[in-house]
Parts: C-alpha cells; sequence; structure tokens
C-alpha cells in the first residue's frame, strides 16, 4: 500500500474509518442498531487486523470510551494500526477529550466535522486554534474535518494544521448541533461533492477523501474512479465497512481502490 506524509506521521493512502463499528450507518435508525450489534469488541479487531494484512496503517475513530478501550486492548494483544482520533460532539469540554485520545495513545487528533461546521455557522472558532496548537504542542499530528466546504477554507487561512478532513456531502446541515441525530434524513447531493474537490484542489495541506461511498449509496468502483480523478499525490482515502453479509468486504474495496489510482 502506497502512503504519505502528515505532520510527522505516515499513512497509507487507504485508511480504515470507524463510522460503522459505531453504529453510525447514515442510512436509518435500523441498521445503526444491526452495525451496533454486529461489531463486537471481537469483529471490530479482526477488522482492524484484516486492514493492517492489506498495508492499511491508519484506523480513524471517535475519541470516545468505547473505541478508546477497543483499542487500548488491540495494541495490548499486538495489534500495530494507528490512531488519528476524532473528537466527540458529546464530551462537554472539547479540550479534556483532545486529552483524553493523547493519553490513550493517539497518533494524530482532529476536530469531528459536526463540531467544525457547528463552530462556523455560531461564529464560535476562536478556540479553534489553541486547540489545534495544544495537539501539536503534545507532539501530534493535527487536522479537523468538516462537510461544509467553506470551513476548509477558513481552516486553510487561519490555522497551522496538518491534514484536512473532506467529507464529500454534507448530508444533514450542522448549524444548530454538532452532534448527528439518528435516523434524521439525509441528502446526498452531486453538487455537494463537486464543491468540496473543488476546495480540496485549493488547499495546502494533504486532505483525506471520506464520505466517498454516499454512506453505501454510490457503488465502490464509481466511488473509486471518481476519487481517482481528485485524489492529490499527498491525500489519502477513508472508508468504512460493514462486513456482514461480504466478509471479503475490505480486501475488495482495497483492491478497487489500488486498481483506480494506478497511472
Amino acid at each position: 500500500m502506497d502512503t504519505v506524509q502528515f505532520g510527522n506521521v505516515t499513512v497509507s493512502k487507504l485508511i480504515l474509518g470507524g463510522n460503522p463499528f459505531s453504529g453510525f450507518s447514515h442510512q436509518n435508525r435500523e441498521l445503526d442498531r444491526e452495525m451496533t450489534r454486529y461489531f463486537t469488541t471481537a469483529r471490530i479487531k479482526e477488522t482492524m487486523s484484516q486492514a493492517e494484512a492489506l498495508g492499511i496503517n491508519t484506523f480513524l475513530g471517535r475519541a470516545d470510551a468505547h473505541i478508546r478501550r477497543v483499542l487500548l486492548e488491540y495494541w495490548d494483544e499486538g495489534g500495530a494500526i494507528q490512531w488519528f482520533a476524532q473528537t466527540a460532539p458529546e464530551f462537554a469540554r472539547l479540550s479534556g477529550n483532545v486529552a483524553g485520545a493523547i493519553s490513550t495513545g493517539a497518533s494524530a487528533v482532529y476536530i469531528h466535522g459536526g463540531q467544525m461546521d457547528f463552530f462556523y455557522a455560531q461564529n464560535q472558532l476562536d478556540m479553534v486554534p489553541d486547540i489545534i496548537a495544544m495537539i501539536k504542542g503534545a507532539g501530534r499530528t493535527a487536522g479537523i474535518a468538516a462537510h461544509n466546504p467553506r470551513v476548509h477554507e477558513w481552516a486553510d487561512e487561519h490555522l497551522d494544521l496538518d491534514f484536512h478532513m473532506c467529507s464529500y456531502y454534507n448530508p444533514t446541515r450542522r448549524d444548530e448541533h454538532a452532534e448527528h441525530v439518528h435516523g434524521s434524513v439525509e441528502v446526498y447531493a452531486e453538487a455537494d461533492r463537486a464543491a468540496m474537490v473543488d476546495v480540496i484542489s485549493q488547499l495546502r495541506r494533504p486532505a483525506i477523501h471520506y464520505k466517498i461511498f454516499a454512506a453505501g449509496r454510490t457503488d465502490p468502483r464509481e466511488a473509486f474512479a471518481f476519487v481517482a480523478q481528485h485524489l492529490r499525490p499527498q491525500d489519502a482515502v477513508c472508508i468504512g465497512v460493514f462486513p456482514k453479509d461480504m466478509p471479503d468486504m475490505l480486501a475488495k474495496d482495497a483492491h478497487l481502490f489500488t486498481e483506480a489510482i494506478q497511472p
């Protein structure tokens, strides 16, 4: 697997995403519950091990008690995948959540996309530079996520980032609350995808392209073909998998990705 450099961290071009592990299907409540039941600790660790066998060295997951505990167990058993920690909006103090991720062993920390969208909409971005400085001061790689392309434009101008997490879609606006609402109606518009890749092309720092499958609404082959047209040499791609009915889903996706980006 090819790699790229984010700050002081070497990252595989394909990254394992943790939304399914935490029951975020971005489709409906029933699938959310199905994912939560399926992804026992054993199955999460098995998926991480499969990722490492495929050359995927990085996992993106929430900085909550559940994921932190699973990672510590996985590492104690010999796993080596590195963790890019996503802040969790339900924590009262963003700085405390970041500190917890760092103390657990995160290689990088980034501010959750819903939080950044919310801070931008509410004109509450003043604390963000201090959080980025906190992450970098601890020797970790620092980033932000967002679904709104304008947030990435602001961050590119105002923050000393190592990377951006760029969602291809903005399915539910986070102007009034940062957290995802399970079961809410989500819209995956092609115009959103076009707007985000346009912004990515102008960013000074590397980007992680995510939600490329539109939460299962886009055929993987088509999704990777689109990514290949817009993936810069310094960028990476994050995908989530739900292999309940297709045990080799991750291997198939990794093959399609490698095939798509080959010159």
